[in-house]
């Protein structure tokens, strides 16, 4: 990728949260940053706050004046190619590339920490970026989410010789990078319109690992899963685990809850570190800080800096965030959209609220995942006293003819006799705060999803009690 004659980069869908790291960084270094996306949200808000013109309409008149010798468009796949100005783009001569691309190249230019796996990666990948930023090695980070201690999901340190990076396997983007050193969190299936089957998933991150130059961290159990693709691995391999049942080279220990604090010993190669505690309390984040201060300790860092990278962690907007904590009601939303991170979010609201009744939402995320992983959705939510479920939100798809979240509905009452919704989003609000007054006993609700549902959070905030 050459930038020495450009002079604009436009962004194709920057509202987007990988979109938005690139567009800021690019903005940092001193390009005109312009984009376009179809919807307004928080993040595209930040951006023109922060300088960078953003069209909500896909008319070619606000591009027909760029000039396609000083230009580098940056595309998502979740832009239509049929959208007029992609089609002008591509038909009047301008170099396109896809952010997977971009982002590859910017991994070349320094040691890269690539962080893939099919949930896990952000907050991982931010746990990361956190510690690494309160060292002495300093950090440069690309990050799924917004980091809840800096309100930003870009960390630039021009001094750093690493770059945090999230490597999404969505239309095989990660194997466009160059990791030094990478972390693989999970390869449980997903996106199967992409990939139709879990063994061409898995042979996708098999591929993917045999791209990283010096270490791999992965979750007990997948390197065996890797190997069956070949003796294609490069980099020495460490394992991780929560628990010392399952043999890995870093592990937790001890996890235990007190007076809503969570804590647990970290064991390493060279020792135990004691009493590490975790700035979000629960339970999902013990093993994706096991695998962020894996890398840390590998590439350097001091016990005394993990330790309280580890305490001051904020957490990622959207992953396990307690908006209310009273004695009736508490509130928890979190970005889960596939069956095992909601499995997973579940169980931590379990373990933080034990004795309490509580109602989840879910917004189902596209028409394909819903259609392949019903099954295992309805089982999954079949974990709470109470379900709501809101319209499937379609991002990037069109309807597939007979998929709709009342078929999970049906499954969930059929694995178990409880109340079981489809509400409209418009309706939401109004209804947990009838049903939470209904409830003489204290109750958590949950909403999870990875589509619009974060639109109704702080009405919900506002309006539950």
């Amino acid at each position: 990728m050459q930038l020495k004659t450009i002079r604009t980069i436009y962004f194709l869908g920057i509202g987007g949260i990988g979109m938005s790291a690139l567009a800021r960084y690019f903005a940092s270094e001193g390009y005109r940053v312009m984009g376009y996306d179809r919807t307004h949200s928080s993040i595209t808000e930040a951006l023109e706050k922060e300088g960078i013109a953003i069209q909500y309409d896909d008319r070619t008149v606000w591009v027909e004046s760029l000039d396609s010798t000083q230009t580098l468009v940056v595309r998502t796949p979740a832009v239509p190619e049929d959208e007029a100005i992609y089609c002008y783009f591509r038909t009047h001569g301008f170099s396109i590339y896809k952010r997977a691309e971009v982002l590859g190249w910017l991994t070349k230019q320094k040691k890269a920490l690539c962080i893939a796996g099919t949930h896990g990666k952000t907050t991982t990948s931010t746990m990361l970026a956190h510690i690494l930023h309160g060292s002495q090695l300093g950090i440069n980070a690309f990050l799924g989410g917004i980091a809840n201690n800096y309100g930003t999901n870009l960390l630039m340190d021009k001094r750093s010789e690493y770059v945090v990076v999230e490597a999404d396997e969505f239309d095989r983007s990660f194997h466009q990078l160059s990791p030094y050193i990478s972390i693989i969190t999970s390869m449980d299936p997903d996106h199967l319109d992409i990939y139709n089957t879990e063994e061409a998933y898995c042979e996708s991150f098999a591929h993917y690992a045999s791209l990283v130059r010096q270490v791999l961290v992965v979750k007990s159990g997948l390197k065996e899963k890797l190997e069956l693709w070949g003796d294609r691995l490069k980099a020495k391999v460490y394992t991780y685990a929560v628990s010392e049942g399952e043999k890995a080279d870093f592990y937790a220990t001890h996890v235990r809850v007190e007076d809503g604090k969570l804590w647990f010993d970290f064991h390493t190669p060279g020792g135990v570190i004691y009493d590490m505690e975790l700035g979000v309390p629960a339970l999902v984040n013990v093993e994706n800080s096991v695998a962020a201060m894996a890398v840390a300790w590998l590439i350097g860092v001091s016990e005394n800096l993990m330790r309280e990278g580890l305490r001051s962690f904020l957490g990622v907007y959207r992953r396990f965030n307690i908006h209310l904590n009273t004695p009736h009601i508490a509130y928890v939303d979190d970005y889960a959209h596939h069956p095992k991170e909601l499995e997973a979010t579940i169980a931590s609201i379990r373990n933080l609220y034990p004795n309490r009744y509580m109602i989840g939402v879910f917004q189902p995320h596209l028409y394909s995942r819903t259609r392949d992983f019903a099954t295992e959705f309805a089982n999954a939510l079949s974990m709470m006293d109470e379900l709501v479920l809101l319209p499937i939100y379609p991002a990037r798809e069109k309807p597939i003819e007979g998929v709709t979240s009342e078929n999970i509905r049906l499954k969930v009452e059929s694995i178990k006799p409880m109340i079981a919704k489809v509400v409209e989003k418009s309706e939401l609000v109004a209804y947990l705060r009838k049903r939470c007054n209904e409830i003489n006993s204290p109750c958590v609700v949950a909403t999870m999803g990875a589509g619009d549902i974060d639109r109704c959070v702080n009405e919900i905030t506002k309006n539950i009690l």
